[in-house]
Formats: C-alpha cells, sequence, structure tokens
C-alpha cells in the first residue's frame, strides 16, 4: 500500500515537472503574442480600439454686446488733490462758517455705479450741506480693495476713496460685507448708535440735491436759504415736544421726515429702535413699505418736508462742473469755464439746470428706472471680481423672494396693510387673504 502511494507521487511530480519545463521553454522560445493565442483565443473585438468618450463641456449663453467703457463725469477732479482744486460752493450756498450747534450726519450707501455717487455727493455738497458731515457708507463687498486703489473705473464696485476724503472732504465707512437694503438700513441704525447720534439724515446714491434758488422766504425770516439750511431749520422744528401730532390733534412721537419721499429723508434713531429696525427677511423691494407700516402701527408719526429739490435719476451730467454755478463764458473769454466768476443766484443757466433735471428725473420713472445699476461691465481679474449681469440676475431674484416673504409675513400681497385691517402683532399670524 505505502509502495503503491509512493509510485503515484513519483507520476505526479514527474508531470509537474515536465509541465513547468515545457512552460518556461515555451515563454523562452516562442514569441510571447503566439503564447498568448495559445491561451487565450484573439478575438476581433478585444482587437479594435474603442473610440473615446466626448467630454462633457457646459452650454454657454450668447455673450452680450458689451457696453461702451464709462467716462469719469467731473474731469476737474481726476487731478485734483485737494479742495482747493475745486471751484468753491456758490456763495450762496456756502455751509455756515460756524458749524450750527446742531450734529447733521448725512450717511449715502452706496454699492454700484461711481458717476452716479459722486453726482450725488457733489451736489449736496454744492447745495451747502458740510462735508465733514457727509458719510458715504460704501457697501460693495470688496473689502479694502477701493481704499487700498485696487479696482478701476469700469469695475461696477468702483469707488474713488482718495478723491472722497481728500479732494471732497467727506468720510467713507465700510461696511463688513455686501449688505442688502434692509441690512444696510440697520447698519445706518447702528451707526447711530455708536455714534450717539438721537438722529440722523440719509438719502439716495442715485439723486441730485439742488436748492430752491428761486425761493425766497419773507425778509422777517431771513430771506433765502440753502438746501441744508432749510433741512437744519426743519430739523429743529420736528425734534421740538409736539410740533408732529397724530390725526387726533395729540401729540406724538416722531419717525421720519420725508422730503421727496425718502430719497432724502431725516429719521428718529430712538423710533427705529422700538420696532426693533428694518425687517433683513425682506432684503429689498416692500422691506420699506414693512418698516413704515409697522411704524405707523406703533403711534410713530411719518411727515413729510420740503427743502429743496431731489431728483431721482439714473443718468449723469455731462461734467459735474456745472453743480458749482459758474457764469457762462462772454464772448471773446478764453479763461477756463472752472476760472470764471460764479453766476447769480436763481439765473437762467439755473432754471436751465432744473429743467434738465427734471427731465432726466421723468425718464428714469417712466421705464429706466434701474438701467443705472448694470451699466459698467469691467473688472475682470480686479479683487472680489463678480460677473455684473450675473449679480444683476440675483439681486433680480432676492427682490421677487423678498416679496414673497412680505406677502407670507402679513398674508397680503402689497403694501396697503392697514388698509385691509392689519395692525402690529399680526406678523407671521394672519392667513392668505388671495
Amino acid at each position: 500500500m505505502a509502495a503503491s502511494r509512493s509510485g503515484r507521487f513519483k507520476v505526479i511530480s514527474a508531470v509537474v515537472l515536465v509541465g513547468l519545463f515545457v512552460t518556461i521553454f515555451l515563454y523562452a522560445a516562442v514569441p510571447s503574442k503566439r503564447v498568448l493565442s495559445y491561451i487565450q483565443p484573439s478575438s476581433d473585438k478585444t482587437d479594435k480600439k474603442k473610440p473615446d468618450k466626448p467630454k462633457p463641456h457646459p452650454i454657454y449663453k450668447p455673450t452680450p454686446t458689451p457696453a461702451p467703457p464709462i467716462v469719469d463725469n467731473f474731469p476737474l477732479a481726476v487731478d485734483a488733490r485737494e479742495p482747493t482744486d475745486l471751484p468753491p460752493i456758490p456763495s450762496w450756498n456756502a455751509p455756515p462758517t460756524q458749524h450750527v450747534r446742531e450734529y447733521t450726519p448725512l450717511l449715502i450707501g452706496f454699492t454700484r455705479n461711481w458717476l452716479l455717487l459722486q453726482q450725488t455727493v457733489v451736489s449736496y455738497l454744492t447745495a451747502g450741506w458740510p462735508p465733514e458731515d457727509v458719510y458715504v457708507i460704501e457697501n460693495t463687498g470688496t473689502m479694502n480693495a477701493n481704499r487700498n486703489g485696487n479696482l478701476t473705473l469700469q469695475n461696477p464696485f468702483y469707488l474713488d476713496y482718495r478723491r472722497l476724503t481728500e479732494v471732497f472732504g467727506v468720510k467713507v465707512i465700510s461696511t463688513p460685507t455686501l449688505l442688502t437694503f434692509a441690512q444696510l438700513q440697520n447698519f445706518f441704525l447702528h451707526t447711530a448708535i455708536e455714534n450717539n447720534w438721537d438722529y440722523y439724515f440719509w438719502g439716495h446714491m442715485d439723486v441730485v440735491a439742488l436748492s430752491r434758488e428761486d425761493w425766497d422766504d419773507v425778509p422777517d425770516e431771513g430771506g433765502y436759504k440753502s438746501l441744508y439750511m432749510r433741512c437744519v431749520e426743519d430739523m429743529r422744528k420736528t425734534v421740538e415736544d409736539g410740533y408732529l401730532i397724530d390725526k387726533q390733534n395729540h401729540k406724538g412721537t416722531w419717525a421720519i421726515r420725508f422730503y421727496a419721499y425718502d430719497r432724502l429723508a431725516l429719521v428718529n434713531r430712538y423710533a427705529f429702535e422700538k420696532v426693533g429696525g428694518w425687517d433683513v427677511m425682506i432684503p429689498f423691494y416692500g422691506t420699506d413699505c414693512d418698516m413704515h407700516e409697522r411704524l405707523t402701527m406703533n403711534g410713530l408719526i411719518q411727515k413729510p418736508g420740503h427743502v429743496g429739490l431731489v431728483y431721482d435719476i439714473a443718468d449723469t451730467l455731462g461734467d459735474l462742473l456745472r453743480l458749482y454755478r459758474r457764469r457762462p463764458a462772454k464772448e471773446g473769454e478764453t479763461e477756463p469755464a472752472h476760472l470764471l466768476p460764479e453766476d447769480e443766484r436763481g439765473s437762467h443757466e439755473w432754471e436751465k439746470l432744473r429743467d434738465r433735471l427734471n427731465s432726466m428725473s421723468v425718464s428714469k420713472n417712466n421705464g429706466d428706472r434701474n438701467t443705472w445699476q448694470a451699466s459698467q461691465e469691467g473688472g475682470q481679474g480686479e479683487p472680489y471680481y463678480r460677473d455684473p449681469a450675473g449679480f444683476e440676475k440675483a439681486i433680480e431674484m432676492w427682490m421677487k423672494f423678498g416679496q414673497d416673504v412680505m406677502a407670507e409675513k402679513w398674508g397680503h400681497h402689497g403694501c396697503n396693510l392697514r388698509g385691509v385691517g392689519l395692525s402690529a402683532g399680526d406678523e407671521w399670524r394672519v392667513k392668505h387673504d388671495w
């Protein structure tokens, strides 16, 4: 039995050794392709190379026609280094030599379109507002890029920090990041609280403020006053106890004084604090309606006032030197326009300026309302670059979202909240009325 097993083992071992020998011999002596053919029969399918699949790629939208480059609307200020490089403020609008006893901060928010901001700032300065009381709130979301001069004129978020502070003499405060309209309004409120201001003025960045040069008070009230001095006088009356009264002739706490709606407005900080500030869940359109309705629901008074002309416009004058009210050159005069003497108050040139601004305002409100917000398309490669068309589209989507939030909050579409019986405390508790 043992001998039989030993014999079988020897046979198996011999077969294995012979197999290994044959395999080694074939690998060494026969071409490798033939060896493979013995192991795996060839096939037409395996010999053919499969075509590469096309790589996926996005389908792009048509490239829009580029907008023409913008040109600075205040050529004289381009090379200016200090306030004296510009013409003086018209003498009839010059701010008081000694500042009025009240502090009169004017906050102007800015996100896009330097030309319109510059026009707004210059208009307030030439209407008598002291430059040290003007605050540009830079809400571009570009951090310190403008302060460091890293953005260029074609960039929608460009702002000439040096010109504002060193030539115009105004202040610039930058928000920590890009804010919505409602958040920006709360930033105004925060700024007032931090500076211990009881009240402050705020205005839009797409306006032109113009003193009524054809408007004289009766002699015993001091005669002509600039837009700024009229704001000061109206502010003094507004903050007097009992000046603003409600419909029942009761004294009430004032909240806002509107001059041309909120294109220029005087705000009572404490009234805004009482209602909890602006609702940031309604980021853009509708948030002013929500705020103003809540103020009235809480017994806080809002009334209009008139201090001058504040035009809502989407375009710019060709040269902001026009706001400094130099007289037109006479025949034969060759002096540069900025060195000419000042014009007369209420002259024909002022009437032409007034009419031109009025025409621009009508044009904006007849269909060109927000075209200014997307008029610049440059800035590629600069810090914090955003695609201008994409930014505009996102804002539009956010506006629609905010209107939906407003309707959900009050159960009603539109601004007439009190008119449908809503009152303070009804927020988020009312079923839809549509």
